[in-house]
């Protein structure tokens, strides 16, 4: 988004082309000759509509909504799970500000870091719409804004961007903007407490290699990883799984290190019900802990199988018909170009594999789930 863009979007006219026609199609309003700036007015309203369930808060403000910097936000119910408050808050990494948002509900004063000089105008402006007053947009590098600061900070917060200069993604932290870790002295200048958001695809272990006693936390929403937060503040390390609007598990990290999978042999006619454990379980590799007690057979990677129906259990908890071996032709005889709900853990096959070799298709007339268990692969017929 350029200035002159910027500009645009803040004519009267304009803001009340946008709201007159949120509900229309962008197409259709690029096209429409009546529409002052009707390209720019079109490109806001597309975004305005996406950001209806993931950024209800500003779809209600009709905020300004670049692009980029969309693709790359938290959702507002991820900000709104990060568990750290106080007084005061540095975040290095702005962006479009949903985090900083956030937390401006938990602390008293953010300063938020944003290179970018267009996106931390829009931020600014976002800001007014949303009345939203102790918020301190700096428009700097983390680098250059650490080695001038002189104020100490109850926290201090960075989700570093994960694509290169080319666009390439990258997931390793060294490889991030900033690099935290080639920062770290400077960040520990200002503040003991420290908290850092990676990518779904960053490895819960990675966190402790680079930061030793630190707690790490899975955040998911709607069945998908969203991220993993790292917190560093000299408190007992822990391991955490947060499922938004679902639930939570959490324990230590020696209590997680030292839960054991389960050793009883699988009885595939004895088991009634399916535990289907959350994303952030898994990710957190939490699912070991999170079942000692709910199920009667488990592991880390795959589902739970219980007698009886558990309580308190962070997922999905399924009645079984039937468990029977894998076999892909039985399957195609049964199900043949009728519609399948597949959920699959642990399975050495893919889910297109599977469907084309049973010729399945997507629905839901019938449900089953596919595993490995003791080295054979068995079919858990849902209700």
């Amino acid at each position: 988004m350029t200035r002159e863009e910027i500009e645009i979007l803040l004519r009267e006219d304009v803001r009340t082309a946008i709201d007159k026609n949120i509900e229309r199609d962008p197409v259709r309003i690029a096209l429409d000759s009546k529409i002052p700036h009707a390209r720019e007015v079109a490109t806001q309203v597309k975004y305005l509509q996406r950001a209806r369930t993931k950024l209800p808060a500003l779809y209600s403000a009709r905020c300004i909504i670049p692009q980029r910097a969309f693709e790359q936000s938290s959702s507002e119910q991820c900000a709104a799970a990060k568990r750290i408050e106080g007084e005061t808050l540095l975040d290095l990494t702005c962006g479009l500000g949903i985090d900083s948002m956030a937390f401006a509900e938990r602390f008293k004063r953010v300063v938020a870091i944003e290179r970018d000089e267009v996106l931390a105008e829009v931020v600014r402006e976002n800001l007014r719409r949303l009345n939203i007053t102790n918020i301190e947009v700096v428009t700097s590098s983390a680098e250059d804004y650490l080695a001038s600061c002189k104020e100490q900070f109850d926290w201090v917060y960075a989700d570093p961007d994960r694509r290169t200069a080319e666009g390439r993604r990258v997931v390793r932290l060294e490889d991030c903007s900033p690099n935290m870790i080639a920062l770290w002295p400077a960040i520990k200048r200002v503040s003991q407490r420290v908290a850092i958001k990676n990518s779904p695809l960053f490895d819960v272990d990675e966190a402790f290699r680079l930061f030793g006693d630190c707690s790490v936390e899975v955040i998911s929403l709607g069945g998908e990883c969203k991220e993993v937060m790292i917190y560093i503040d000299g408190s007992m390390p822990r391991l955490a799984a947060e499922a938004v609007g679902a639930g939570r598990y959490e324990v230590s990290r020696d209590e997680a290190m030292n839960a054991t999978f389960s050793s009883q042999e699988f009885i595939p006619e004895e088991y009634r019900y399916l535990i289907i454990p959350d994303v952030a379980l898994q990710k957190a590799r939490l699912t070991a802990s999170a079942l000692q007690g709910k199920a009667d057979i488990w592991n880390n990677n795959s589902f739970g199988f219980a007698r009886q129906r558990p309580e308190g259990v962070l997922g999905r908890t399924e009645p079984i018909t039937k468990i029977e071996e894998y076999d892909s032709k039985a399957l195609r005889r049964q199900l043949k170009g009728k519609g399948v709900d597949i959920i699959m853990r642990d399975f050495p096959s893919s889910l297109d594999e599977v469907r084309r070799k049973c010729s399945l298709r997507s629905g839901n007339t019938h449900r089953i789930a596919l595993t490995r268990i003791g080295g054979k692969c068995y079919t858990i017929w849902l209700e």
